[in-house]
């Protein structure tokens, strides 16, 4: 999916060595296409094909994507414009997949298909009779090894498709790999490999390949070394064969004049009766190569036989799947990317320091890179050099015009498209697309973002990639040519030296760095990178809400929350509306017993308009009379509804059992009667109020950081923040009691059982009573195995907890016929009893750690759950991780802790009994 820059091209080909018979030179000359990264082709889905006016959707129409019964991928393409057919097998296992003492097997292997291949028999193709059988019937062939994966492939005649077809799965799956044939082949590869260390550009690549990834298995060469060459046997190749080349992990494509129902008939007999003979893990993505800020840059001389210096500056990038990258291939258009380019126009058009120059950018399947190539006299380089990187320094993505950002995503898209006009070139782009990329939706979504991309999100991508700290500089230079390392080392450092300000420091973070910052009007910053999606999530949370109501103000801070959502002073509640759906958005406001927030979600590229619309709602919201109405309606209706549910009616009147002081004995929505004569003054007094308290701004996903900082102090200055902040109250409990409520008409009685308990400041007790609850709770939980499972008592029983900063409870709850209450009173009664006087059994605990665990990291995948979370917490003054840390400390615990924490709560003699009977 990505583009290489023409020019760049011959030094990112050795990514993917293209091993052959009669074509091969022809094959190498070619620019190579970037691999995408990917997950185990085991897990490949076939998007549903459909017919589409998009051009970037346009690849799924007439594919036809199938898996047989043993998970082996088959991919159709109908295709007659031409009498050929393309067929290819790809396989999930490259250079990447081998072990040092194994580098180059993957290659090898590649060679050997060529040296025969069949079941035994008469049948069985021996040297030269693979390219023998597919030339005769007009055809050609081919294979290639990259680092993650290795591609057989011919193309025939529409005719002999199913030759083709057979000659395929015998190269791939039955090699006969002959040990007299592999000792000859051999010397070909060392032939081979000594061939690219006469080329510079190959030497170049593989000097920078072992500085950027180093300790990991794209460090050596796909080729391998000599050693390890002479070292492959027949019987290695099998044992390397044996749990890669499995059908699960395979995807075979046709494209060309072909119909897709005999393709697949014909796949099923050739390839359905294989078997998988091992499990597959998908690879994990290497840790970021070069991130480590203390190394700073680095720089490698390499003296050889050249005639000119040749040199490579390599910078990390994020793997194929990284959302990022369509970023960064605009930016190395934009800088290097043809002779319109930035530094062309400079260094070679203007000022003639070198023979060539170019930036490109490609992407593996676990990590990437961005190079800036060049080729120039030797006595040239101290004047490039410091020019270069005096130029790289002061470059501003912001300075890019729209002519040349309009030419960057015209010509990247030029290079996606045409790559498909040949059967080949269709064949190969949509093997990748459903291997890699998930069909066709992952080119769509490269193309929407190269045309949603602005300036500001390529000045935060260039800051985050191009930095001095994490480069790899090789140099090869002509013999008898001295180059020191030092005084280059020494300009770099002088002309473009890494971060050391606070600020540097913050770009300087690691790309998944969690920071906090603190904001001078007292609020404070939470930066959560995640750079899997191309979203951001933000909540703001403020100390508040119902605790700065008067008893007689209920349900003014919902309100208020309500308004929130229904219009600026610039946009009616409709156009926010509109505003939101036209950027696939959402906004909304929250109001809590002490705290207020307000949170949003947008696509990344949509980061301007959204942070501008935030900024709306809350330094001038509309507080229109018509929407109050409207809202006033709302609330009023979700009261009622809460008073018409059970289980509603019960929380909605739970804190006015539970506690004697506000805002913890406030109904959350208020009393019908005061809402309805709640007005558009009450609310902007309030929301003033509110705005004024110090806030916690946490942002999760893709952002920039400059932009979400200036926002935040734009945000203080405009709501007139003041410094102190409201504190959280300690609530007074109510002296125990027993409180039934009815709603007629019902058929089943609703228990709680409550007691009270320590506030979330007490972390210890909080831990021993989170593992308490999980022990309870659930389909295995102690209280549903003994009064649902064993007794028969009711469909729902849990227990939950509930706690501020101060105060909380543990709650036992159930749903039961009004005629089994005592029955589960004492079903509760002899639980908390028992769980206090007996530790439980350690099987129990570890179900209940695990759980525990399990829960936390499945409640925070979406990214505004972690946002929000982080904003939760500072606010009420706990450290931001503190749910974490709670889950860590709980790992600890023994049987013992928490039958102490049980005994200390489970007092039933202090617990509040709350029934709503029918």
């Amino acid at each position: 999916m990505r583009r290489i820059s023409s020019r760049l091209a011959p030094l990112l080909a050795t990514l993917l060595v293209l091993c052959c018979v009669a074509s091969a030179l022809a094959a190498a000359k070619k620019p190579v296409a970037k691999v995408p990264a990917a997950p185990a082709a085991a897990q490949l889905q076939a998007p549903p094909a459909r017919q589409t006016e998009s051009p970037a959707e346009a690849l799924g129409a007439g594919n036809t994507l199938v898996r047989l019964k043993n998970g082996m991928s088959v991919l159709v393409r109908e295709d007659d414009r031409f009498p050929l057919v393309n067929i290819r097998i790809l396989v999930h296992a490259g250079s990447a997949y081998e072990t040092p003492a194994q580098a180059g097997i993957s290659h090898v292997l590649e060679h050997m298909v060529f040296k025969g291949a069949g079941d035994p028999g008469p049948g069985q193709m021996g040297t030269g009779e693979v390219a023998r059988r597919i030339e005769a019937a007009g055809g050609s062939l081919n294979a290639g090894t990259s680092f993650d994966h290795t591609t057989y492939y011919v193309e025939v005649p529409d005719q002999a498709w199913k030759l083709g077809l057979a000659t395929v799965v015998d190269m791939t799956l039955k090699p006969t790999l002959d040990p007299k044939e592999l000792e000859s082949e051999k010397e070909v590869v060392l032939a081979e490999l000594k061939r690219g260390e006469d080329s510079p550009d190959t030497m170049l690549f593989h000097t920078v390949q072992r500085m950027l990834w180093k300790n990991t298995s794209y460090e050596w060469p796909v080729i391998g070394f000599p050693g390890t060459v002479r070292a492959v046997t027949s019987q290695s190749m099998r044992a390397y064969i044996a749990p890669l080349y499995q059908p699960q992990n395979m995807l075979l494509c046709v494209v060309g004049r072909v119909k897709a129902a005999e393709v697949l008939a014909e796949a099923e007999r050739l390839l359905g009766g294989l078997a998988n003979t091992s499990q597959l893990t998908p690879p994990v993505p290497f840790a970021a190569p070069r991130a480590a800020e203390a190394d700073g840059p680095q720089l490698t001389v390499v003296p050889g036989p050249w005639n000119k210096l040749h040199l490579a500056l390599a910078f990390p990038a994020p793997d194929f799947l990284s959302a990022k990258m369509a970023g960064l291939d605009v930016l190395a258009q934009v800088l290097g990317g043809d002779s319109t380019s930035r530094l062309y126009r400079k260094f070679k058009y203007d000022r003639r320091l070198v023979d060539s120059i170019s930036v490109g950018s490609s992407n593996l399947e676990r990590s990437g890179v961005l190079m800036v190539g060049a080729v120039l006299d030797a006595d040239k380089l101290p004047e490039f050099w410091e020019a270069l990187v005096t130029e790289l320094a002061a470059f501003d993505p912001a300075s890019i015009t729209g002519q040349e950002l309009a030419r960057a995503r015209t010509n990247i898209e030029a290079g996606l498209f045409l790559t498909k006009e040949t059967i080949s070139g269709l064949a190969g782009k949509i093997t990748h697309q459903y291997a890699f990329e998930g069909g066709p939706q992952g080119e769509a979504n490269y193309l929407q973002g190269i045309a949603s991309l602005d300036r500001a999100q390529l000045t935060a991508l260039y800051r985050e990639f191009f930095r001095p700290e994490r480069l790899s500089v090789a140099a090869l230079t002509p013999k008898g040519v001295t180059v020191e390392t030092g005084p280059l080392l020494a300009v770099l450092n002088k002309r473009w030296p890494a971060k050391t300000t606070a600020k540097g420091e913050a770009e300087a973070a690691t790309a998944k760095a969690i920071r906090q910052v603190s904001l001078p009007g007292g609020g404070t910053l939470v930066f959560q990178p995640d750079h899997t999606l191309p979203y951001t999530a933000l909540s703001l949370a403020w100390p508040g809400g119902d605790g700065l109501l008067a008893p007689a103000e209920q349900g003014l801070a919902a309100l208020t929350a309500s308004m929130l959502g229904r219009g600026t002073k610039k946009l009616s509640a409709n156009q926010l509306e509109d505003f939101l759906a036209d950027r696939a958005s959402s906004l909304g406001a929250n109001a809590g017993t002490e705290t207020f927030s307000v949170s949003a979600k947008f696509p990344s590229r949509f980061s301007a308009d959204m942070l501008g619309l935030v900024r709306q709602t809350l330094t001038s919201p509309a507080f229109a009379q018509k929407e109050l109405a409207r809202a006033r309606e709302d609330q009023l209706n979700a009261i009622k509804h809460s008073e018409d549910q059970p289980i509603s009616l019960l929380f909605r009147n739970l804190s006015g059992i539970l506690f004697a002081s506000a805002p913890q004995n406030y109904k959350r929505l208020g009393l019908a009667e005061s809402v309805a004569k709640m007005t558009e003054a009450q609310a902007k007094g309030f929301w003033a109020r509110q705005s004024r308290e110090p806030f916690v701004l946490s942002v999760c996903g893709e952002f920039d950081e400059a932009q979400v900082t200036a926002f935040a102090l734009a945000l203080e200055q405009e709501l007139r923040v003041q410094p102190k902040a409201y504190a959280i109250k300690t609530p007074a409990w109510n002296p125990k009691a027993r409180k039934t409520l009815t709603l007629k008409g019902r058929k089943q009685s609703h228990l709680l059982v409550v007691f009270p308990a320590p506030g979330r400041e007490d972390l210890e007790t909080s831990t021993r009573l989170s593992v308490l609850r999980a022990i309870l709770a659930g389909q295995s939980g102690l209280l549903f195995r003994d009064l649902r499972d064993r007794q028969g008592l009711g469909y729902t029983v849990t227990a939950f907890m509930s706690q501020g900063k101060h105060a909380g409870y543990m709650a036992f709850y159930i749903a039961t016929d009004p005629d089994k209450v005592p029955q589960a009173l004492e079903g509760f009664r002899k639980a908390a009893r028992d769980i206090g006087a007996q530790a439980l059994p350690e099987a129990e605990l570890a179900r209940a750690k695990n759980l525990l665990s399990g829960e936390y990291y499945q409640d925070r995948q979406a990214l505004l759950a972690r946002s929000g979370e982080a904003a939760g917490a500072l606010v009420q003054g706990y450290e931001r991780d503190m749910e974490r840390q709670l889950v860590e400390r709980a790992q600890k615990l023994s049987a013992e802790d928490v039958r102490s924490a049980a005994a200390f709560v489970l007092k039933w003699d202090d617990a509040f009994v709350v029934q709503v009977e029918p």
